[in-house]
């Protein structure tokens, strides 16, 4: 097993493939006449950035928000202990090291100190994640050799490691530049990473009943804090649909992104969230639940109302939050581009509830033609962890709540968040172990539902909704049954129904036709089909809870094949079999794997 880095000599990311910690340079430029000057630092460092996620997997979440036609087996629960791979990779870490030992070669301080603060923050975010996924894991701060004693070296306490990790962020936070970039990291995007870690890690311990939990969410309100006060960066708002906007544009928006992946036609640096949305294989679409979290335009709740569970798409879809309409295809859709009003398209979506958010114009539409920039860091996620970081602390107050959610909500219309109402009142939606967060309970549950359901609208399709549910502990949300629009019963004489999606009251190319039987009604046979194009086959094309009798479509039932989330094993991966064998015993598997 070993560990292969190469000093970069080009601009592009380090290529690396192997998962162990040893150093064995392979090309011509010898390490050791390397890292003299400021621009062979920024080289080094620039591989770094390949450690972000790529497009597809920001766009490509699924949890329990986004529903495609196969599961993970995160979501089934079907995980098993890998024989090796499985996410225990050091290769990164190897390269982040080897740069630190040798940077003080570069006799400009200044540079050096720039660009350790770098390497520091991918650092923190390198150990993040593998805290994250595993738990406790070794703690690594040097480049080591095949025959180095400390390569086996048993796993650092979990305290240790966030004392680490806080130390390199830290470090980053005061070394890196403070002039906005939206392509490399700055002062800003180590305090946002800093709050996104420490919420994490603070309510993590919270609800998995880890002691010392306020520590770490001090460390994310007060990191959350500084940006906001003091960062060049603020909620985006534009004419139209503001939040759309955030999220089509080729060149990520700088006013709210603070970092971002760089996406470039003109260099093939491209990606395919069109046709992933559009005409890709695995037709993820929004599930009900999340559907029905979006409150109304007036900031009442959609769930109060007696009837909401059967409304139609059309009638559902009036009144409420813009962001609904711009997340997803609502009624009036048009593409970036087109003056072209569109229906959902059950072909591209298994709910129905067909996702609109990053997708451009109809000219990016083929396999990897999209090139609009994918959104690493944004100031809404910030504002958001300093809101959740306070509540859970008990220390969160309305002027908090006022210059964050407030002004997040401003952006499409959306009345303030009243932090008494909310916990006087808490919506019984939200902690309906079916629908919501049943683990919740303190004073503020009210509000920290309401921050909950602001984070999972906000952030919807950003790569985060894993995360959080992990954090929360509800991972027994992959056990719900995952739903779609609501469709009345078919006529038991015609054996259809028509779903008119515009609401206009007649069948035309915008509707949809859902029938059983061996054959689609015909327009000859029923003139009130009228313009209808699209017949999907009850049992075939979807399924619905009460079959003929309608109810919402069904997508992967429980009832003939249930999902199982355990609660003692799932929230941490298995660590891979080779791995155990290579440590000799010093490392054991996570619990009950």
């Amino acid at each position: 097993m070993k560990k292969l880095y190469y000093l970069p000599i080009a601009l592009a990311a380090l290529t690396l493939s192997s998962c162990s910690l040893d150093k064995e340079p392979l090309d011509t430029l010898a390490a050791e006449n390397y890292f003299n000057n400021r621009a062979e630092l920024q080289t080094f460092t620039n591989g770094f950035y390949a450690d972000f996620p790529k497009a597809e997997t920001l766009y490509g979440e699924t949890a329990d928000a986004i529903i495609p036609t196969g599961l993970t087996t995160e979501v089934m629960g079907t995980r098993s202990v890998p024989e090796k791979d499985g996410g225990w990779s050091w290769s990164s870490l190897a390269n982040i090291n080897t740069y630190l030992q040798r940077s003080s070669r570069c006799p400009d301080e200044a540079a050096r100190k720039e660009y350790d603060g770098v390497a520091r923050f991918f650092r923190a975010y390198f150990y993040y994640n593998k805290v994250k996924r595993f738990g406790e894991v070794p703690w690594f701060d040097a480049p080591l050799g095949s025959t180095d004693n400390k390569l086996y070296d048993p796993r650092t306490d979990r305290n240790t490691l966030m004392e680490k990790i806080l130390a390199d962020v830290n470090y980053a936070i005061e070394n890196l530049p403070t002039t906005s970039s939206l392509y490399r990291v700055t002062k800003w995007t180590a305090l946002a990473l800093k709050s996104r870690i420490f919420l994490y890690e603070g309510t993590y311990r919270k609800y998995h009943g880890i002691d010392g939990y306020e520590t770490y969410l001090k460390e994310a309100a007060d990191a959350a804090e500084d940006f906001i006060t003091n960062s060049p960066y603020k909620i985006y708002t534009a004419t139209g649909e503001p939040y759309r906007k955030l999220f089509v544009a080729d060149n990520a928006v700088k006013d709210e992104v603070i970092l971002a992946r760089n996406y470039n036609l003109g260099l093939n640096i491209v990606h395919s969230v069109n046709q992933h949305f559009l005409t890709g294989g695995s037709k993820p679409g929004m599930n009900k639940k999340i559907v029905d979290s979006y409150l109304m335009k007036d900031g009442s709740r959609f769930t109060d109302q007696a009837n909401y569970q059967t409304m139609v798409y059309y009638d559902e879809m009036q009144n409420r939050d813009p962001r609904l309409a711009q997340t997803i295809v609502a009624p009036g859709h048009k593409r970036i581009g087109s003056n072209n009003v569109v229906s959902p398209s059950f072909s591209s979506a298994t709910t129905g509830y067909q996702i609109a958010k990053w997708v451009t114009d109809a000219g990016q539409d083929s396999y990897n033609k999209s090139h609009n920039d994918m959104i690493l860091f944004r100031a809404a996620e910030v504002y958001l962890n300093l809101a959740e970081a306070k509540a859970e602390l008990g220390t969160l107050s309305q002027e908090d709540l006022d210059k964050t959610i407030t002004k997040i909500r401003a952006r499409v219309g959306m009345p303030p968040l009243n932090m008494a109402a909310a916990n006087a009142n808490p919506d019984p939606y939200l902690t309906a172990a079916e629908t919501g967060y049943p683990n919740v309970s303190s004073t503020n549950k009210g509000v920290i539902l309401e921050i909950r359901r602001e984070r999972t609208i906000e952030l919807f399709d950003e790569g985060f909704r894993y995360d959080d549910l992990m954090r929360w502990k509800e991972g027994k949300a992959f056990e719900k049954q995952f739903k779609g629009m609501y469709v009345p019963a078919l006529d038991s004489t015609k054996k259809f129904v028509i779903l008119d999606l515009n609401g206009n009251g007649i069948s035309d190319a915008q509707d949809v036709c859902i029938y059983e039987g061996t054959t689609a009604p015909t327009v000859a046979n029923y003139p009130e089909l009228g313009g209808i194009t699209i017949f999907l086959k009850l049992g075939e094309n979807l399924s619905l809870e009460n079959g003929a009798n309608g109810g919402h479509i069904i997508v992967h039932d429980i009832k003939t094949k249930p999902r199982s989330w355990n609660e003692s094993r799932d929230y941490l991966y298995p660590i891979p079999q080779d791995q155990i064998t290579l440590y000799g015993g010093k490392i054991t598997q996570n619990p009950n794997w």
